[in-house]
């Protein structure tokens, strides 16, 4: 009964979190699903997002302008990895570790120290790990999540069906046919890694009030969470529909998943520091999977009657 009690007390929590790494994972689903690009730079531009959102906020900047200011540092950070795999020819995945290496050093530099922390009495935050349970509704962060991701599909909905959305669609799904049809693969590419990581920067902004500090280690994982969420999303939520918008939401709810599940397993008493270990598992099964299906279940294809024999 005491770890059953323990479980509900923390779900609220875990569906809040959920919603905010929610977010992370859709950035990272744009890179990963549609532009069929490994980019490993999410780890240093989430706390990149948290570290500029709650250093302009302690100096005296509204939360709005903290917010922008995040999103356009994450841009920031997948122009840095587009430049380095489009223009200098590095494969996107170093191209995400150099970035990612880079913005340990640029992340300290921002914060000052290793860690920054938000007073939630003295600043008004958007979303407050006080604010999840025995507040007022329009207060709640999970109402306030929840309204930040659907208002985040919406726009990610409309852009991706605008020319310039659809070309980056195209760019990921044949890169070679956009070439043909006269498409610029190269900017596309990293325009897609300019969202992607403006989203997670976005959501790292959002992990920082939530948790009520920024720090440097903040993303370290980052990458293993993501994938989590958009595996379990459209594993689960996924199958719907194959709507664009539907897909998202999917990766969103993914997230929240993850977090609970995450939060079971600590009330159930499994040791903390193996759940990072658990994730990746999960994610390297959930990779695979198809793999060992197309290679080892699938049944070979008969010849058809008339063939010539060689």
């Amino acid at each position: 009964m005491n770890i059953l009690t323990s479980i509900l007390n923390s779900l609220p929590g875990a569906v809040a979190q959920g919603l905010i790494w929610g977010v992370m994972a859709i950035g990272l689903y744009i890179t990963y699903k549609i532009l069929n690009v490994s980019d490993l730079t999410v780890d240093g531009s989430i706390c990149t997002g948290g570290a500029v959102c709650v250093m302009m906020m302690i100096n005296g900047y509204s939360l709005p302008v903290a917010m922008l200011c995040a999103f356009l540092a994450g841009m920031l950070c997948g122009l840095a990895t587009g430049i380095f795999h489009t223009a200098m020819g590095i494969p996107a995945i170093l191209a995400g570790i150099l970035t990612q290496l880079a913005l340990y050093s640029v992340n300290l530099k921002i914060l000052g120290k290793a860690n920054q922390a938000i007073n939630a009495d003295k600043y008004g935050l958007l979303v407050s790990l006080r604010n999840v349970k025995n507040v007022p509704f329009y207060k709640n962060t999970i109402l306030i999540a929840i309204i930040f991701v659907v208002a985040l599909v919406a726009l990610l909905y409309w852009f991706f069906g605008t020319a310039k959305g659809c070309s980056l669609r195209a760019t990921g799904s044949n890169l070679s046919m956009s070439r043909a049809q006269g498409i610029n693969t190269k900017s596309n590419t990293v325009l897609g890694l300019m969202i992607s990581n403006g989203m997670v920067a976005l959501s790292g902004a959002l992990l920082a009030q939530y948790q009520g500090y920024a720090d440097v280690s903040m993303g370290r994982g980052a990458i293993v969470t993501g994938l989590a969420a958009i595996i379990i999303g459209t594993a689960i939520f996924g199958k719907i529909s194959k709507n664009f918008a539907v897909q998202l939401i999917a990766v969103a709810l993914g997230g929240v998943v993850y977090w609970i599940v995450y939060q079971v397993i600590i009330c159930l008493g499994l040791d903390a520091d193996l759940l990072k270990l658990l994730s990746a598992l999960v994610v390297a099964v959930f990779l695979a999977v198809p793999y060992i299906k197309s290679e080892y279940f699938s049944k070979p294809k008969k010849r058809k009657e008339g063939a010539v024999n060689a």
